[in-house]
């Protein structure tokens, strides 16, 4: 089954896309390359019974096994050694990140707590975008009988534009909701 959001930039993103910048081919408009989630331990990294409960909102989330992040180097003022894991992260393709995205807009943004609109000032030179939400409950799959602990969570969109207008308006073509300024 395709998604509703990857027929949307099929029917309406490209075309609109094309005009707006001027492409002559459809392989020269941006496209979502993939999603990535990311959750840091904290204070509660030596805390097993956390991060069980952060891999298992993880996956409820984004229907992936999250992948645990080490440690590059020591760092003595966080009590931090080398090796040791301190967060879990997700990477979604394809079919399930059209999904998730379709989900994180419609479902998962309209939860949010006095939620605005999202921010144009997250967009990095290549046209990524990345939002930190403060609390992991907005999503359908978490309810609060489920977590008595909130933290927050990292989310990327990669794209394959090559500035910041060309990202922000794939995302808007997308029907992100950017506030007006």
């Amino acid at each position: 089954m395709i998604s509703p959001l990857y027929e949307q930039y099929k029917k309406d993103a490209i075309s609109s896309l094309m005009k707006q910048f001027g492409y002559t081919n459809r392989m020269q408009v941006p496209r979502v390359l993939k999603v990535v989630l990311n959750i840091g331990y904290g204070k509660n990294v030596k805390d097993k019974a956390y991060v069980e409960h952060i891999e298992k909102t993880m996956t409820l989330i984004s229907g992936q096994k999250p992948v645990h992040n080490a440690a590059k180097k020591s760092i003595s003022n966080f009590k931090i050694r080398e090796g040791q894991a301190i967060g879990a992260s997700v990477t979604m393709r394809g079919a399930r990140m059209y999904d998730f995205l379709y989900k994180f807009i419609h479902i998962a943004l309209p939860r949010v707590r006095d939620f605005r609109g999202l921010s144009r000032k997250s967009f990095d030179r290549g046209g990524n975008y990345t939002i930190g939400l403060k609390e992991q409950v907005a999503f359908p799959e978490v309810t609060t009988s489920f977590t008595d602990r909130f933290y927050g969570l990292e989310i990327t969109v990669v794209t394959s534009a090559r500035n910041k207008e060309e990202g922000l308006a794939l995302l808007t073509a997308l029907g992100f909701p950017f506030r007006e300024k």
